[in-house]
């Protein structure tokens, strides 16, 4: 683990020594930059030794030196003065990337008058590792820390007081080091966690090429920022511990010019406070569920918000003893498990607004409610939903308490208006996908980042559940729409198994080092650097189709009572695929049989099907692409079906639709990537002069990994 990663390999290295010392708490202090597409700002750490604290050497732990700068309290050194001069002293390594750190100073948390009552007061419970004796910083922290989820207003207090204290005058300085992935931080003459500082200031800004926010415009060609998710996370919006071991809860104070929204992964629904001072607003978010620092998520811009529903209950009550670590936990409140439908907000551009009024408005009520049906209490108390611009490499994308949509999930026309109508099969199985990630991939993580299929699997597979009960399908409809659906989902799988890289094809690529880390904690993640496998379905799907193989040895309702008791047993933890679930699961009995078929009118996954067999024609006669053009009205379908009839339209170089191809890879860019390569691959000189001005139009506002993949098709 010591050496640079090689920029060209697809592993992601996970630096940071968690094994050693936690990060807890995080406090954010943030501007943001649209003329400069920056973000600068203040990052508080408040710290903890960890399990590992005990043990080892310090000396020279950091990752080795690599491409960098050092900076420091006295002149500045070279990379290698770093390694050379560490006189044994403990290191922190954090996680970073395109940062430009200009400050790390430790905080005089004595000074804080509110906090110094802790020292008269008794702890909730004992530390992993006791503080050094004689260290009142290092008791006051760990007492703050260690307050009972009961106290977490007090807490949260005393946290942003803590953050805005002075920074230490103790006469030994921090020094600190930035290569490609990692900042590291020394505290002269430390030589252990335990002694070292447990409340850090970072003064930092991001770099407008940093890859875990996208500068981009919206659809009404307004400035708006957000961040991309992986697959870098956020290591390069504020220095932090990426793996997912390294649980924390965080509060953040976001300024931004008036007039835009910022909308953050908080539990709080934010209201902005006008600086008069400066003409911006500053917006306050925290969380108490402590979650990895991957799932913080920010988005900033002129968005609209077009409704606010203030929550829907019914009788319900509790009986659970949680096992995860104190906090206010919502699986214990009465009320929460009464609260089918959750407040919600719905965030778009202007432009977007209708279609987010007639089409997700609507469905989200009903997907709430059925979520809530199939496996308990949301975990979390409120949901935005954002429309992000049209560069999002993504049909959809959780975090805790926002949801990003794509806008190739809306449909043309508004339907659905009164009635879950098929034009809406998109969106609405999409939501519940993305719904179904609050229970499987958020309460609920994997300790094990390449165990992605733990939380994509179990999503794939819920999202037919609730989606079925949101329309309130009967259990011949329900029957037939799972049928068909796996049916598209064993071609999808069976074309990514022939198209891709055997590496990039298994569930758990680290074998039986699954979850294993080195002495620091430090590891890799496989394969995540490699642009193709963001655009990957066999994760999802071979998950997915693992549960319905299960499911079809048990009768349904007693399979999806395994669900909730999963959630009810694992919720607030990470797990592994070898997570003993044999207690939970239902006895194996035959299922009943089949029910009888049913007609009823064409919908989008019938199209998908059909459109997937003409496909396989070797000819079809443009007579008859545009019979069937017509006959389906193709042009207001959901973006599933548009893509298949792209493809056909590439095929068999029906030129009079080429227009529809343009249209779909500008506006449909969630999923218009390997349409390029449709374009490039039949060496027709007008489709490869279509691919070419497509991405000469929209490379500025592509994902970073989006334009790499099809710059490697196209140029």
């Amino acid at each position: 683990m010591g050496d640079d990663v090689n920029p060209d390999r697809d592993d992601l290295p996970l630096r940071a020594n968690t094994s050693h010392i936690l990060v807890r708490h995080y406090v954010l202090d943030l501007d943001i930059h649209f003329h400069t597409q920056v973000i600068t700002g203040t990052l508080v750490l408040f710290l903890e030794p960890g399990p590992g604290a005990g043990e080892g050497a310090w000396a020279g732990e950091g990752p080795g030196a690599g491409e960098g700068d050092l900076y420091t309290a006295q002149p500045s050194k070279t990379a290698d003065s770093w390694e050379d001069e560490s006189n044994g002293d403990f290191t922190l390594v954090l996680d970073c990337c395109d940062l430009a750190v200009s400050k790390v100073e430790e905080l005089d948390v004595a000074s804080v008058l509110d906090l110094l009552g802790l020292l008269e007061e008794v702890r909730g419970e004992e530390s992993v590792v006791e503080p050094q004796p004689g260290s009142q910083s290092a008791v006051l922290i760990q007492r703050l820390i260690s307050l009972p989820a009961t106290q977490w207003k007090k807490q949260h207090h005393l946290y942003s007081q803590c953050s805005r204290a002075p920074a230490s005058e103790s006469g030994r300085p921090l020094v600190f080091h930035t290569d490609r992935w990692s900042l590291q931080v020394r505290h002269r003459g430390t030589r252990t966690p335990q002694e070292f500082p447990r409340a850090l200031r970072i003064c930092y800004e991001t770099k407008p090429e940093g890859g875990s926010v996208r500068w981009t415009k919206d659809q009404d060609n307004r400035s708006c920022v957000y961040t991309a998710g992986s697959p870098i996370n956020n290591r390069a919006l504020f220095p932090c511990q990426e793996p997912p071991v390294a649980m924390s809860t965080w509060q953040a104070r976001v300024r931004a010019p008036r007039g835009c929204v910022v909308l953050l992964s908080g539990e709080n629904q934010a209201e902005p406070t006008h600086l008069q001072e400066t003409g911006l607003c500053s917006w306050d978010y925290y969380v108490t569920m402590p979650m990895p620092a991957s799932t913080f998520t920010l988005a900033v811009g002129s968005w609209n918000e077009k409704h606010f529903e203030s929550g829907c209950t019914v009788s319900g009550e509790n009986n659970v003893s949680c096992c995860h670590v104190d906090y206010p936990c919502r699986f214990t409140e009465a009320s929460a498990w009464s609260q089918r439908i959750i407040p919600h907000r719905v965030f778009a551009p202007p432009s977007l607004v209708p279609k987010a009024q007639f089409q997700i408005l609507p469905l989200l009520p009903r997907c709430l409610a059925a979520a809530h049906a199939t496996l308990g209490v949301h975990p979390f108390p409120r949901l935005d939903i954002l429309i992000v611009p049209a560069g999002f490499s993504s049909l959809g994308m959780a975090s805790p308490h926002i949801i990003f949509l794509s806008q190739s999930v809306l449909c043309g026309e508004r339907d659905g208006v009164g009635g879950v109508q098929p034009g809406l099969s998109l969106c609405g199985s999409r939501l519940c996908h993305e719904l179904s990630h609050s229970w499987f991939g958020l309460a609920i993580g994997a300790r094990d980042w390449t165990e992605e299929w733990i939380s994509e699997g179990f999503a794939t597979y819920l999202e037919d559940v609730i989606w079925a009960r949101a329309q309130q399908l009967s259990r011949t409809e329900t029957d037939e729409q799972s049928k068909l659906k796996a049916l598209l989902r064993w071609r999808r799988l069976s074309e990514e198994l022939q198209n891709s890289e055997d590496q990039l094809q298994i569930l758990r690529p680290n074998m039986e080092s699954t979850g294993q880390v080195s002495e620091s904690g430090s590891s890799f993640v496989k394969h995540a650097l490699n642009p193709e496998k963001n655009f990957m379905q066999v994760h999802y799907l071979k998950g997915y189709f693992l549960l319905r193989f299960l499911a079809s040895k048990v009768e349904d309702e007693r399979f999806l009572s395994f669900f909730k008791l999963f959630v009810m047993k694992y919720h607030g933890q990470l797990i592994l695929s070898q997570v003993d679930a044999s207690a939970l699961l239902p006895q194996i009995t035959p299922p009943p049989p089949p029910p009888p078929p049913s007609n009823d009118q064409v919908t989008p996954e019938q199209l998908v099907l059909l459109l997937e067999l003409l496909l396989e024609e070797a000819e079809l006669s443009v007579t008859s692409l545009c019979t069937i053009q017509r006959t389906y009205n193709l042009q207001e379908q959901d973006a599933e079906v548009r893509h298949r009839w792209c493809e056909l339209v590439v095929k068999h170089k029906h030129t009079e639709a080429y227009h529809d191809v343009e249209h779909f890879l500008q506006h449909d860019q969630a999923m218009g990537v390997y349409l390029y390569g449709e374009l490039m691959v039949h060496e027709d000189a007008r489709q490869q002069a279509l691919a070419r001005h497509c991405l000469s139009l929209l490379q500025d506002e592509m994902d970073q990994s989006a334009r790499r993949v099809v710059e490697e098709m196209v140029l």
